[in-house]
């Protein structure tokens, strides 16, 4: 038994708690932190737009209020309200990254990794790059320049509390904005389908026709076909037309047949048939790239995003501090306000040191958080908690006073590391777990700081 493994059952036995409640107070202490940095976040949007709706300069913050709102408020909240009244358990659809219900489950599959991949090769389907900051910046350049980007990623869906395993796709006349694509989880092992059938893999098939906003979060991504059952069976058709050993049962009224609407507001349909395909006869191809379990612990971007934004904000404070004391003084001014230069020097002073104690603060948990320290990711989120908090009570009943402009930076930098270190996947990285196993029905799944791209 190690050292540390020791002292943790020591410390168990000392307090007299078990394990699983340690671990289910320190769940219910981080979903407070995400409920209560989806409101903080929600007020903080509401000084961006108080702010922007003026003449001039200021007008430019409604920008940032659009990109706020969408790619961070509105997911937050949406996250907390889905985790409240969404079932947990297999209902036939997937859910997105921000909690809501995702395109519909519409095939299943028997076979290996090396068998899915073979055939869906065979049946001229390319696989989809990971969704990575290169590979996102990627889908914008060429969206807007027009160009084809044939193996272009495909926004995070998840099933069974983590995301698909992997994509494929087929471009439509070389057109980023129109693709039929397919997202591919494995099951579980010994999970059988509501029914008692066991599969081994299950798959989300949906046509993308054009780029818009999603109704639900306004967020640039991919608009897809109503019909979903028609790129269901064109996924079947092509691998069945290349794979004659392909064998294909369906499961008939699998689920009843309905009209709804997906994470992106798109309406979708679906007769409710589960086509099944068995490619258990299919053989492996050589040289077919299969994902391998990741070793070690990777950071995750929110736990990147989140000390990254402290540690900026520390360098900022460095220069308020090299400003203080270079800028002449002017006692004139401050005069009026009955300070004398003495009086000045001293409150510079304190303002330096205040500053100082930001910085050993805002840098020194920022590396104890990338070194994998949860007691270092809770005080800061305490830290800037207390901070939102405190500058949420100065703005009460104040009309006519916007927050300054120095104030803004400062404040938003608060809130967006609040936002970050309260993801379920910076909690699963301080607390050594995965991040499908901090899954709780208040966060609802796992989570970064990350735009959407197209789905």
């Amino acid at each position: 038994m190690s050292h540390a493994h020791l002292a943790r059952v020591r410390g168990l036995v000392v307090t007299g708690q078990s394990e699983e409640e340690r671990e289910t107070l320190a769940d219910k202490v981080d979903a407070w932190f995400f409920a209560i940095s989806g409101l903080i976040a929600a007020w903080y949007a509401y000084v961006l737009f108080r702010d922007g709706v003026r003449p001039g300069w200021p007008t430019l913050l409604l920008l940032v209020f659009w990109i706020y709102v969408t790619y961070l408020v509105l997911p937050r909240l949406h996250r907390i309200l889905t985790g409240l009244y969404l079932p947990g358990y297999f209902i036939g659809r997937t859910r997105t990254s921000d909690g809501l219900l995702g395109d519909p489950v519409n095939l299943a599959l028997h076979g290996s990794e090396e068998q899915l991949h073979a055939a869906m090769t065979s049946a001229g389907w390319t696989r989809a790059d990971q969704l990575t900051m290169r590979t996102g910046t990627a889908i914008v350049k060429n969206t807007l320049g027009r160009r084809s980007y044939a193996s272009a990623p495909v926004s995070p869906l998840h099933l069974f509390d983590r995301r698909q395993d992997f994509a494929y796709e087929q471009q439509v006349a070389g057109s980023p904005a129109r693709r039929h694509h397919v997202r591919f989880w494995r099951c579980p092992d010994d999970w059988l389908l509501p029914g008692g059938f066991a599969v081994d893999w299950l798959a989300a098939a949906t046509y993308d026709r054009s780029v818009g906003l999603s109704l639900f979060t306004l967020q640039i991504t991919h608009k897809i076909d109503e019909n979903t059952d028609v790129e269901r069976d064109f996924v079947v058709a092509s691998v069945t037309a290349a794979e004659p050993r392909a064998e294909l049962v369906v499961l008939e009224n699998f689920s009843s047949g309905y009209h709804s609407r997906n994470g992106g507001g798109d309406r979708i349909r679906t007769d409710g048939d589960l086509p099944v395909l068995d490619l258990r006869q299919v053989p492996e191809a050589d040289g077919v790239l299969v994902a391998e379990p990741a070793s070690g612990r990777k950071r995750p971007a929110s736990t990147i995003a989140g000390a990254g934004i402290a540690l900026i904000r520390s360098l900022a404070y460095i220069g308020l501090i090299v400003v203080l004391l270079a800028s002449p003084r002017d006692t004139t001014y401050f005069a009026d306000f009955g300070l004398s230069p003495d009086d000045l020097e001293q409150l510079e002073v304190v303002l330096a040191a205040s500053l100082i104690v930001a910085i050993v603060i805002d840098a020194g948990l920022a590396f104890a958080i990338l070194a994998g320290r949860n007691w270092a990711r809770l005080m800061l989120m305490v830290v800037c908690t207390l901070t939102a908090i405190a500058a949420f009570i100065a703005t009460i009943g104040r009309t006519g006073h916007p927050v300054g402009v120095g104030s803004l930076p400062s404040l938003g930098g608060s809130v967006l590391v609040l936002l970050a270190l309260s993801t379920p996947s910076a909690r699963a990285w301080a607390t050594g777990r995965t991040a499908h196993t901090t899954t709780d029905r208040t966060t609802g799944g796992p989570s970064g700081l990350a735009p959407a791209a197209a789905s």
